[in-house]
């Protein structure tokens, strides 16, 4: 089974790997790429929060969207990608083109998914039934959510556009019409189904677990950055993925617009996007009757922290063994749940990402059988191993031929799991961050010369000393060696 996105996904072993990917049509230059989850927190902000053009609009029949005039606003993405190789990470590899979808919002902006315009060296867009190609602008990428916002200049591209508008979290079983340019053709596409499931969803490029939208329309490489309509011809979300096994047909995922608003109101608030917070603790559910007596939880409620971030804010106010019982007000059931709309429950960590960066977030815990209240800051998570890094040359020394460069999922994926090692790949994946900024440097490989003669076959190990002194990371190593 595989959840494509055709994209870079971070996180999990190889075999996990296999089984993710991010819908986009890739050029016959684009090379396979690796993708996989990782769990973050999510988000659905209050409908008033809806800006850019959110209206409601008049009922329309599903059947003539093909003359909706709204239609004009989907436009087809071109991107030019250049990854740089990790491997050797002076520089970069072959550049490869992909295309995508994207819609008009309002501000003269579009939205787009994060994995379309993703290691970008030009972008552009051309609207449906035009000839001429524009030059976009990437303003701002959430990696997590997959969401990319991104402006053009061209006055021209603009004259007689009419911004969609966004609509409100669907129901079960509510129609759902997904627009965009998929492979296979030149023009725009329409498909049709209903949703059939609103739960946390692994975001795959993101790594994040977020709310997500699951419909039974089809969802095709070149639909990423694509609308989903609602019968009213309002925008319900973005399509961004789909899941294939050999027992399951018809399953893609739609961006809610509670996400797509979070990203907006973060990037409107702060002039760029700073990510979804976390609470910073590693959680378990609390369901064994034993467990919980141990404790001293009389109650159905609450969840165990296993481990707290020694760079959260939270290890100032928790600690490993308490138990969270509720989060600003609302009760955390022992299965890690929290009630929902219409009777229904979905993951505690929805109601963090409903937070922004620097909120504060109060909480109800259990600590050796007393009750008490905790105020928290939400911050996002700092990763040791980075599962994206964008827009930057990969850091690197070399010191007689000797390359050093910090660890990070790219490089993972670069020189696969094997060559890395077991030993160095559970640090990778499980290891908590002791301060911000520390890194896992590795000698990555041995450039032969004369002063290195008898160890060329040396790779991929940790350097954790030089001259006695504990590495923090590449920049401190670099110190040291001056």
């Amino acid at each position: 089974m595989q959840i494509m996105c055709q994209k870079r996904g971070r996180g999990r072993s190889r075999a996990e790997m296999n089984n993710a990917n991010v819908d986009g049509d890739k050029g016959d230059d684009a090379r396979s790429q690796s993708t996989t989850y990782k769990s973050l927190q999510l988000k659905r902000p209050d409908k008033k929060n809806l800006s850019h053009d959110l209206k409601n609009g008049q009922d329309m029949d599903v059947d003539d969207l093909q003359d909706g005039s709204f239609l004009n606003a989907v436009v087809k993405v071109y991107c030019t990608h250049s990854e740089h190789d990790y491997s050797l990470p002076w520089q970069k590899q072959r550049q490869y083109t992909s295309t995508g979808s994207a819609f008009m919002i309002g501000g003269r902006k579009l939205l787009t998914n994060a994995h379309c315009v993703e290691h970008h060296t030009q972008v552009k867009v051309k609207r449906r039934g035009d000839d001429t190609k524009f030059v976009a602008t990437v303003l701002a990428k959430a990696i997590e959510c997959d969401i990319a916002l991104l402006s053009v200049e061209s006055e021209d591209f603009w004259k007689g556009t009419k911004p969609l508008r966004f609509g409100c979290l669907p129901c079960l079983q509510d129609a759902v019409t997904v627009v965009g340019y998929p492979l296979g053709g030149d023009t725009i596409s329409v498909t049709k189904g209903v949703v059939s499931r609103i739960e946390v969803t692994s975001y795959v490029h993101g790594s994040a677990d977020l709310l997500g939208i699951q419909i039974d329309a089809a969802i095709n490489p070149g639909n990423s950055g694509g609308p989903a309509f609602n019968e009213k011809g309002e925008c319900i979300g973005v399509a961004f993925q789909v899941f294939r096994s050999g027992d399951a047909e018809n399953i893609g995922y739609v961006i809610p617009t509670t996400v797509v608003s979070h990203f907006l109101s973060d990037y409107d608030k702060n002039g760029k996007y700073t990510g979804f917070p976390c609470l910073g603790v590693l959680l378990q559910k609390l369901e064994n009757p034993a467990l919980r007596a141990c404790l001293n939880v009389t109650s159905n409620e609450g969840v165990l922290i296993r481990a707290v971030e020694p760079t959260s804010p939270a290890k100032d106010v928790l600690r490993a063994g308490d138990v969270i019982v509720s989060f600003d007000g609302v009760p955390v059931a022992n299965e890690g749940t929290v009630p929902f709309r219409f009777s229904e429950r979905i993951a505690f960590g929805f109601l963090i990402s409903e937070k922004f960066t620097g909120d504060l977030a109060k909480l109800g815990i259990i600590r050796g059988g007393r009750e008490m209240n905790v105020v928290t800051t939400l911050k996002p998570r700092v990763h040791l191993v980075p599962y994206h890094i964008e827009d930057v040359q990969p850091s690197y020394l070399i010191v007689a031929g000797l390359v050093f460069t910090p660890l990070s999922e790219p490089l993972i994926d670069s020189e696969c799991e094997d060559s890395i090692g077991l030993r160095l790949l559970t640090k990778a994946r499980y290891s908590l961050p002791q301060f911000e900024g520390e890194q896992i440097v590795i000698l990555s490989q041995i450039l032969a010369c004369e002063i290195n003669i008898g160890y060329e076959n040396m790779s991929n190990h940790q350097l954790l000393k030089c001259n006695g002194v504990k590495i923090k990371n590449i920049r401190h190593f670099a110190h040291l060696i001056d």
